[in-house]
């Protein structure tokens, strides 16, 4: 097999069949060669723009032995068109038919038992499909048609309104009374009509609402779809309440959490710095990263949804680069830091920031811009944006003073203030 350079498509597709394979890719292309499949029986949501060129592109007889795959071939695959504007659950199922369509023609052309035992299942898994998808064949062509007659009806109402607006300029008051109550009139129930005969259970529908867009923006950031579509004062409401009962015994910092968000949600907080930026200081075992994770779970429905960085792996200056991303020329450019790529992919995010004492202090120069002025430059160049964060840093600095005030040995003022000369 010799595909030229294609991207990751062409690599993936050379190293299935060099993987061993190459018997089961040769017979399916055999197989889609035999009954003039498309490029759609692998992915059923592109369409080419020559789909009778896919045929011609196919593996013939005289190429069993070089392996030899057409450039034009991998290109095909690799392209992507024209999304298809099918339904999920319909989409899901055509392409398994597809795929199973694949696998029954090459099926075909194999005369082992096992070949002929899987036969027979893939023709009753294709027949069970195809009853499954008639019914929703039919019903999503029937909505199609609607939608399709209401998009044509409301674009003749607007032609209408249009030409009554340009009578009454005209002063051509027959003309306005015909349209206005005749015209205009009959389009709109024909429009009532269409919309009142709707069934509870829609495929298609024919604007686009707020949950259609929460579940796009969703997909995006990574905030469940549950939160976006809730009103800020109803998702906040309690907050601090719902972290005490995660958290134990650590008032003041759940408080202080609670009320960095409900301050930065009401608009009182620098609009140009994070949500909230803390450092916990404490020994192991205390709550500190729990806090964190309760927080993740508040506000993002999933507690996983934490970007946690071990500072520890920060010892060294050159390190800094892993975070922010290397600068070009150098090695792991185009791969993006560490930090800088979580962040720009979900900028809704609560980032953890690890034993902070033990990071090198160029990384605290680096964070600094974080800090003030919520965003910062990665290697590539591109601005992340951190005003949507919440940047919690923990230490153990100073945790022997906070135990020798537990213990009594000294009031907790006293060890509070040790533990604050530390970290000054």
């Amino acid at each position: 097999m010799y595909p030229q350079r294609h991207g990751l498509c062409s690599l993936t597709l050379l190293q299935q069949v060099l993987e061993g394979g190459a018997e089961e890719v040769i017979a399916a292309m055999h197989g889609l060669n035999s009954v003039g499949l498309h490029v759609t029986a692998f992915t059923t949501r592109t369409s080419l723009d020559s789909t009778t060129t896919i045929t011609t592109t196919m593996l013939n007889t005289a190429t069993n032995d070089t392996l030899f795959i057409f450039n034009l071939f991998v290109v095909l695959l690799c392209n992507i068109g024209m999304l298809d504007s099918q339904p999920e659950e319909i989409d899901n199922l055509e392409r398994k038919r597809m795929q199973l369509e694949v696998e029954l023609h090459a099926l075909e052309k194999e005369k082992d038992k096992a070949s002929k035992a899987r036969l027979v299942e893939v023709r009753k898994e294709l027949d069970d499909l195809r009853d499954k998808l008639q019914p929703l064949m039919m019903k999503y062509r029937k909505e199609k048609e609607r939608i399709d007659e209401l998009r044509r009806l409301k674009q003749k109402r607007e032609e209408l309104l249009i030409a009554a607006d340009e009578a009454e300029r005209r002063y051509d008051l027959a003309r306005v009374a015909d349209l206005r109550f005749g015209a205009i009139q009959e389009v709109g129930s024909a429009i009532a009509q269409l919309e009142g005969n709707t069934d509870e259970n829609l495929m298609l529908t024919e604007t686009v609402g707020p949950e259609q867009i929460a579940e796009v923006v969703g997909r995006w950031t990574g905030i469940p779809v549950t939160r976006l579509g809730q009103n800020d004062k109803e998702r906040l409401i309690g907050l601090a309440e719902r972290l005490h009962k995660r958290v134990v015994g650590q008032d003041d910092a759940v408080n202080a959490v609670a009320e960095a968000v409900l301050r930065s949600r009401a608009g009182l907080g620098r609009p140009q710095q994070p949500t909230g930026s803390f450092l916990f200081l404490g020994p192991t075992g205390v709550g500190k990263t729990k806090l964190a994770k309760a927080l993740a779970e508040q506000l993002f429905d999933d507690e996983n949804l934490l970007v946690r960085i071990d500072m520890s792996e920060y010892m060294e200056q050159h390190s800094v680069s892993r975070l922010i991303g290397a600068p070009p020329g150098y090695v792991g450019h185009e791969e993006g830091g560490q930090l800088a790529e979580a962040v720009r992919r979900r900028p809704y995010s609560v980032i953890l920031f690890d034993e902070v004492e033990k990071a090198h202090i160029a990384v605290f120069n680096t964070l600094l811009q974080v800090l003030d002025d919520g965003r910062r430059t990665d290697g590539q160049g591109r601005t992340v944006d951190f005003t949507n964060t919440v940047i919690i840093m923990t230490s153990n600095l100073g945790a022997e003073h906070l135990l020798s005030g537990l213990m009594g040995k000294v009031s907790m003022q006293v060890a509070r203030d040790k533990v604050m000369q530390e970290v000054n």
